[in-house]
């Protein structure tokens, strides 16, 4: 069966906020009864996390029949690199100039990399090691020749996001929209990746 995962990762959380914002995003959630403020042994990664609530459902679609969640809530702050569980992104795209880059690895001599590596996903890689090490990376785009930070990059579907801060829910029904909204307002209106996967 596996255990699933559904995250939501604030794309603009600044080193300096990050603590402050996940805290108060752990507040709101505890106030509105959708996970409880003591942590226990419930989510997969880390040794605790925030049990669901009385009030979880106010979390998920309406429309979910997969009943209740048996897992809790995992709060991830620092550098990180949240990674659906799935394939490895197809595209990405320059927020400078708007190019879309294709990370498989069958590009031509137009897209090696300095280290001679055909594609573009290798100096991809090698920047997410960069930022999970350090909190800092920049990949330069093949288009536009700027050197941009990994966070800045427009990833074109829902497998990896890049950030310092991330709420993870393991095993629930499906977040609605409407939550994922209010979550967002929480987070001063930041731009949000929403991430699902299945280890």
């Amino acid at each position: 069966m596996g255990d699933y995962f559904q995250t939501i990762v604030d794309l603009d959380a600044g080193e300096a906020e990050a603590e402050e914002l996940a805290e108060r995003a752990v507040a709101w959630l505890v106030s509105e009864g959708i996970v409880l403020a003591d942590r226990e042994v419930c989510v997969l990664g880390q040794p605790l996390g925030h049990p669901p609530g009385p009030h979880w459902s106010r979390a998920v679609a309406d429309d979910d029949p997969d009943g209740e969640p048996f897992d809790g809530l995992a709060v991830h702050t620092g550098p990180t690199v949240f990674f659906s569980g799935q394939d490895e992104p197809e595209a990405v795209t320059c927020p400078r100039c708007r190019t879309t880059t294709d990370l498989s690895d069958e590009g031509g001599e137009e897209d090696e990399g300095e280290d001679g590596e055909e594609g573009a996903w290798p100096r991809f890689s090698e920047a997410i090691t960069d930022w999970q090490d350090t909190g800092h990376a920049d990949v330069t785009c093949p288009a536009c020749a700027h050197d941009v930070p990994l966070s800045e990059w427009l990833w074109t579907d829902d497998r990896l996001a890049v950030g310092r801060l991330g709420l993870e829910f393991w095993n629930w029904p499906e977040l609605g929209d409407d939550f994922r909204a209010r979550l967002t307002a929480v987070l001063d209106g930041h731009r949000t990746a929403y991430l699902w996967g299945k280890l």
